[in-house]
């Protein structure tokens, strides 16, 4: 497993495996010595993302895993101690971490070195996250609040002042007869700008009412009622509780405000972007259908068919960038439906000539995904040249051939296979070659999408894969 993980994910090379395996022998004895989670993490061809290829539970005491996540990746966002080691091989210790169980935990990691210094890997070992850890975490929970929030804060308040004072949300509790017996700071803030002068303790539920909800109507419902309450430039999110006490009876209730007014305007912002982006990548596709257009005339004006060629080839690139610029229009977002893209590649390539006077079928497969805009032209491109090279090349005294484009999605890598029926050809003298389509894909393909390119090809087809990187979420 570890041999087949690295030479799939990392680029150690054979001696740097054997040297990971030989550590990763000693993994079980470490865990059960230390009482942690061990584990050994590769670096992937991606800076900000390791691998785990070996891990081991203590036998000694619980493991803090469910399950084995060996073969699953860890991003610097989730993991930085064991990036950062990776990255500067300097140990790290006491750092937290975020597991793929979805679990925060507290991570020492140390690097492995090669006969030659450099770091292969880091042996990582993990164990629960302090108490006062946990109590930040709890604290944190308070200000998604339910019937249980409002028995914490009655019992709470006797107790510690400092939990409702520090959450985000505005709270004011109420006595039984809807007197207001105490406002945490949030709250005052809110009905300070609401005009209210005076200390707002004391004060009827009547006179602080931001909508129709009488004090009465909460304790007969005995449930949370939620409202959006707009008053002059506020929108507040308001929630009631009920608040009881240990035997539980009705101790009076309790009064949640959020300020989401500029949550809101920010959202109405990103709509107005939305509709500013979806009109430029419209324009932009409309201009590009035009520069098309205008080299298509350019070259109805010319007679060496060279020239044409190399006309029909630029106009071909042209629309496989318009094409993806039309989806983004239509979207508003960025994000593109790779079969959707490639589909309107290949009406485009069929409908312009590519393939005249033969009846050559182009058939779209496999996973149906999106990816960011960038990589979506970058894909475009690479597959615009390939089959326009299969159209022009593979099929030279045929009147009929198969092309075939198979997508593949993958946990961090995914990959497009591009499969032809025609005659094959010499792959060592392509690869000699500096035409300028062979250039386009081979620079795309590593610089732009961080992947491989490879092609093989005999007398009965030929076969072009690349591989590239999915934009990873949160960026």
């Amino acid at each position: 497993m570890i041999s087949k993980l690295c030479r799939e994910h990392t680029h150690l090379t054979p001696g740097d495996i054997i040297k990971i395996k030989e550590v990763a022998n000693s993994l079980q004895a470490i865990a059960d010595l230390t009482g942690a989670d061990i584990f050994i993490d590769c670096l992937t061809r991606d800076p900000d993302v390791s691998i785990v290829v070996a891990q081991a539970k203590p036998s000694n005491k619980p493991s803090l895993y469910k399950g084995f996540v060996v073969g699953e990746f860890a991003r610097r966002e989730n993991e930085p101690a064991a990036l950062r080691t990776l990255g500067i091989g300097m140990p790290t210790t006491d750092m937290m971490a975020r597991t793929q169980e979805n679990r925060d935990v507290m991570q020492n990691v140390s690097p492995i070195k090669n006969d030659g210094g450099q770091v292969i890997g880091v042996l990582i070992a993990e164990t629960d996250v302090t108490e006062d850890i946990r109590t930040r975490r709890t604290l944190s929970m308070l200000s998604r609040t339910t019937e249980q929030l409002a028995e914490t804060l009655i019992s709470t308040r006797h107790k510690d002042d400092g939990i409702p004072y520090h959450i985000t949300d505005g709270i004011i509790m109420f006595d039984p007869q809807g007197v207001a017996t105490y406002a945490n700071p949030v709250a005052k803030d809110i009905y300070k700008k609401l005009g209210y002068i005076n200390n707002i303790e004391g004060l009827e539920f009547a006179n602080m009412a931001l909508d129709n909800t009488c004090f009465s109507s909460i304790l007969d419902k005995k449930q949370i009622n939620v409202n959006e309450v707009r008053l002059g430039n506020l929108i507040l999110n308001v929630k009631y509780a009920l608040m009881k006490n240990k035997d539980r009876d009705v101790a009076g209730a309790v009064m949640l405000l959020r300020d989401e007014t500029d949550a809101k305007a920010k959202e109405k912002e990103l709509i107005l972007k939305s509709v500013a982006i979806k009109e430029i990548h419209h324009r932009v596709k409309n201009n590009l259908q035009t520069i098309a257009s205008l080299l298509r005339l350019q070259s109805r004006r010319i007679d060496d068919q060279a020239a044409k060629s190399a006309f029909k080839e630029s106009i071909s690139r042209v629309l496989s960038i318009a094409a993806t610029h039309e989806i983004l229009a239509q979207n508003g977002v960025d994000d593109v439906d790779l079969k959707t893209m490639l589909g309107r590649i290949k009406n485009g390539l069929l409908g312009h000539g590519h393939a005249a006077n033969k009846n050559i079928t182009v058939t779209i497969q496999g996973d149906t995904f999106e990816t960011d805009s960038d990589t979506a032209t970058s894909i475009a491109l690479v597959v615009n040249e390939v089959i326009q090279n299969s159209l022009k090349y593979a099929f030279p005294d045929r009147d009929k051939g198969r092309i075939v484009i198979e997508l593949h999605k993958g946990t961090m890598y995914s990959n497009i296979s591009i499969t032809d029926d025609g005659v094959g050809f010499d792959v060592n003298e392509e690869k000699r070659s500096s035409s300028l389509g062979s250039r386009i894909i081979r620079q795309i393909v590593t610089d732009k999408l961080k992947g491989n390119f490879s092609m093989e090809s005999t007398d009965r087809g030929t076969k072009v894969l690349f591989d590239f990187l999915l934009e990873r979420e949160g960026q």
